[in-house]
This record gives structure tokens, sequence and C-alpha cells, in this order.
């Protein structure tokens, strides 16, 4: 390559990443093997196969993003799966919504932010 390519590609790089930075980082994506790996090998949620898991993943994310309260979506998980377990049920809250419908991150956040257990 010549002097003067080198430095117009060099140059049309800085550009880029100085349009990257501006602009911000692309949106997350959707990861459903991440999704699926992490709830079936854990115990506890005994889906049974990857689609029903993706399934249910995915209605936890219209839950979250139809506006139910975090503490409605805990309670649907937990009688779900027959277990006031609150590690457990948000565990897989938060792994459907950051592996599946990762646009609603905030929203959950947002939604969990005063969340308090209910008392036993």
């Amino acid at each position: 390559m010549t002097l003067s390519v080198t430095r117009a590609v060099l140059g049309l790089q800085v550009v880029g990443l100085a349009c990257a930075a501006f602009i911000g980082s692309p949106p997350a994506q959707a990861d459903t093997v991440a999704y699926v790996v992490n709830v079936t090998v854990r115990p506890g949620y005994n889906f049974s196969n990857a689609d029903d898991a993706i399934a249910y993943g995915r209605g936890l994310g219209a839950r979250v993003g139809s506006g139910q309260s975090y503490a409605d979506v805990m309670a649907g998980v937990k009688s779900d799966f027959n277990n006031a377990d609150d590690y457990q049920a948000s565990y897989l809250i938060n792994q459907a919504v950051n592996e599946l419908c990762p646009a609603l991150i905030w929203q959950l956040r947002n939604s969990a932010a005063h969340y308090q257990p209910p008392a036993t």
C-alpha cells in the first residue's frame, strides 16, 4: 500500500471511530442460546425443552413490556414454579429480559428499583 492510501484508510478509521463514539454503541441483540443455557443448566426451572424455556422467557418480556409491575412479575414466576425463592425468580426474569428482550432492560430496572420482597 502506498503512503497516501495508508493515510486515507487510517483517516477513515478515525472518522468511523469518532462517529461510533458520537452515535453510541449499537443496540443490544437478543441471545437465545445464552438464555437457554443459563436457565436450563441452572436447577429449579425444569423446562421440558428449549422451546418451552424460550416461550416462557418471551412471555416474561411481554409482561415487563406491558408495564406489569416487577412485584407482579416476580409473584407470577414464583407461582409458576411453586418456589418462593426471590433469587430464583429474579434470576429467570433477569435472564429473560437481558438475553431475549434487551430493549426492555431499562424498563425492568425502573420497575424493580423499589421492589421489596414480601415479608415472610
